[in-house]
């Protein structure tokens, strides 16, 4: 394992500890075989001068759940010291009292929550003190000979901890076995089954045995002929299987889940091993794993619906063989699961938490392939990995709902999405939880759309091969497609019939109408595999109440509406729901430039502001308004309708 430590960085920090602190961390915390998301933990032991003139001794720890990645000074969270220490010589201490007597311990009420395991951090004699679940250490712990493995390979330099749930339970056991222990002997603590603390007087000594100590196992593993036995294969592709798999997983759960494939060559190997539905179901690598994961990942048969029903009936089969009888069952959806000839895959609300999963699920499963070569893959009991998920502290947080966004965990594509209509519906459906997808022909669509779950492509929606590669691509980044914006057109200017040209007839016609069909075509058997999968059509007042000179424009929108009351009808056996926006006077859009938007005013003897506003409400109808209307039919407010062509025009007297 690489030493990442630079002398010259860490110098300029050397006078403040909490900023040298910070720097130790992010070494840790840039390396993932140490620490994934949230996990791992970092303290510093130092005085402060309070209001009173008074010095305390405080220990500043990392805040639950904060990423040592990024993490930066008001990560920590600063605590009495001796009131930590004090807390470690109670003979007992519930886990949701030990949170509260560190809350209350904090001499900032504004800092992030301490991490559950400060008191161990407060029990160790040194300055700084690291803790990592380094993978190569922990598939040691997790092995039948575990205890002699770790014996064997440090010399004696490392005191062995045996598992102990984290919280109250760890530090009593760590502040028991090195109540009368010499320091200076040992390098490091190994806790079975779940990883290695460090520690020194200097962060840089502390960080160093950490490294040292994951290397050694590492070259342990290595030495055995373990690194190299990562299984690897290609990977096979049926992306309509993936939509299915990711409706089944978000009908178990109850919610929209968002499906991550890793299709690697790795995850596809260890799909593919013959023992894998034996060694993949043993349990979570660490037992802090298992809230995010679940204790087994769902092992996928060409029978999906089966293979979801069977893994929710075993999920309940193991909370009833565990449950006291006074804990409430969590949902049983898998959270990751192993899909042979294709890959892995991870679900999660939304993208972030999707990601840790697959993060976890990448080091499982190589952690699994590397155990199994050194004598066996055994991670925890089942019962001690069930007491981890039904902690009381994971309880608590049931009767704390956390409120979702109105389409958190859906997926959405829009089209015609650089500006306009189309950018407002993009970002209205993205600040509601949906992850989407813009396309445009206009090259901006990718700066605009900048992040993976805002994500832009250019596609010129003529090109069939490009608006297919667009939807597949949808689907494979995200597990399927919920909400499509037919969006995309133009306004082909001001012609009579008489004076029409093929040219601008056959643009307008194929533009704003063709286009359209191609895209619902594309998209339909996904959208067949969608969660309450809704598409919105952008039309136009022209339909209903077309003027003279836009022909091209206004039959073009009108096919479109027909095209959209078609598939109402077809699609809605499916759950499909079709409907249209008819918007009229938006002018902060492509289609109205400042030209086109003269000569209309002019055509009908009005000013361009009497233009804007000529409606019965007089009012201007912005592109965020057309948004909203379009965030209402994808919700639940249209739940029930279909076909339905709704004006937002502020009242069109030819209209109504």
């Amino acid at each position: 394992m690489k030493n990442l430590w630079n002398h010259k960085e860490a110098q300029s920090f050397a006078d403040d500890p909490l900023k040298l602190r910070v720097y130790t961390s992010r070494l840790l915390g840039r390396n993932p075989d140490l620490v994934l998301h949230g996990g791992g933990n970092t303290s510093v032991k130092t005085e402060i001068t309070d209001i009173f003139n008074d010095t305390r001794k405080i220990l500043y720890i990392k805040g639950s759940g904060i990423d040592l990645e990024t993490i930066d000074s008001a990560g920590f969270a600063p605590i009495r010291l001796d009131v930590l220490q004090r807390m470690s010589q109670l003979d007992h201490l519930s886990d949701m009292d030990l949170v509260k007597i560190q809350r209350s311990a904090m001499i900032d009420p504004f800092a992030p929550a301490p991490s559950l395991e400060a008191v161990v951090h407060a029990i160790i004699p040194y300055k700084y003190v690291d803790h990592t679940h380094a993978d190569a250490v922990v598939t040691l712990t997790d092995n039948p000979d575990g205890e002699k493995l770790v014996r064997e390979i440090y010399d004696g330099r490392i005191l062995i901890i045996p598992y102990s749930k984290a919280g109250f339970s760890l530090a009593q056991t760590i502040f028991e076995m090195t109540r009368n222990l010499d320091w200076q002997k040992i390098d490091g603590l190994i806790l079975m089954n779940h990883g290695v603390f460090t520690f020194a007087d200097d962060a840089q000594t502390s960080y160093e045995r950490m490294i040292q100590i994951a290397s050694r196992a590492e070259k342990y593993l290595d030495g055995k002929g373990a690194i190299n036995v990562i299984a690897q294969a290609s990977p096979e592709k049926n992306l309509h299987t993936l939509a299915e798999i990711r409706r089944r997983v978000s009908l178990t759960k109850g919610a929209a889940m968002l499906a991550r494939l890793d299709s690697s060559s790795e995850a596809c190997g260890f799909a593919g091993l013959p023992n894998v539905s034996s060694i993949a179901i043993r349990g979570a690598m660490t037992p802090d794993h298992v809230i995010r994961t679940k204790p087994t990942p769902v092992i996928f048969s060409d029978d999906i619906g089966s293979s979801i029903s069977e893994y929710a009936a075993s999920y309940s089969a193991y909370f009833d063989r565990n449950t006291d009888g006074s804990l409430t069952k969590l949902d049983s959806a898998p959270r990751w699961g192993i899909w042979p000839r294709h890959g892995t895959l991870a679900f999660g609300r939304t993208l972030k938490e999707t990601d840790v999963v697959a993060d976890i699920a990448s080091h499982t499963i190589r952690a699994i392939q590397w155990g199994e070569a050194i004598g066996g893959w055994q991670p925890l009991a089942e019962k001690k990995i069930f007491d981890m998920e039904y902690w009381e502290l994971q309880q608590a947080k049931l009767l704390k709902k956390k409120e979702y966004p109105l389409l958190q965990g859906k997926i959405a594509l829009v089209t015609g999405a650089a500006s306009g209509i189309g950018l407002a519906c993009a970002q209205t459906l993205h600040d509601q939880g949906a992850v989407v997808i813009g396309l445009d022909i206009n090259p901006e669509i990718s700066k605009r759309f900048n992040q993976r779950d805002f994500t832009g492509a250019v596609c010129d929606i003529n090109d069939a091969s490009a608006v297919q590669n667009a939807i597949d691509d949808t689907v494979r980044l995200f597990g399927g497609l919920d909400i499509l914006v037919s969006n995309a057109g133009l306004f082909s200017g001001s012609l009579k019939i008489e004076d029409m040209d093929t040219l601008t007839w056959n643009r307008s016609i194929e533009i704003n109408l063709t286009s359209h069909q191609r895209l619902l075509q594309a998209s339909i058997p996904y959208l067949r595999q969608g969660l309450e999968p809704a598409v919105v059509f952008i039309a136009s007042k022209n339909v209903p109440a077309p003027g003279p000179g836009a022909s091209a424009y206004s039959v073009a929108k009108a096919g479109m509406t027909q095209l959209a009351r078609i598939a109402a009808m077809e699609l809605g056996q499916d759950g499909i729901r079709v409907n249209i926006v008819h918007p009229n006077a938006v002018y902060d859009t492509a289609l109205w430039t400042p030209e086109v938007l003269s000569k209309r005013a002019n055509h009908y003897g009005l000013t361009v502001e009497q233009y804007k506003t000529n409606n019965f409400l007089k009012t201007e109808v912005t592109s965020a308004d057309v948004a909203a209307l379009v965030l209402a039919m994808t919700g639940p407010a249209f739940a029930k309708t279909t076909g339905a062509q709704v004006p937002i025009d502020g009242g069109n007297d030819r209209v109504i």
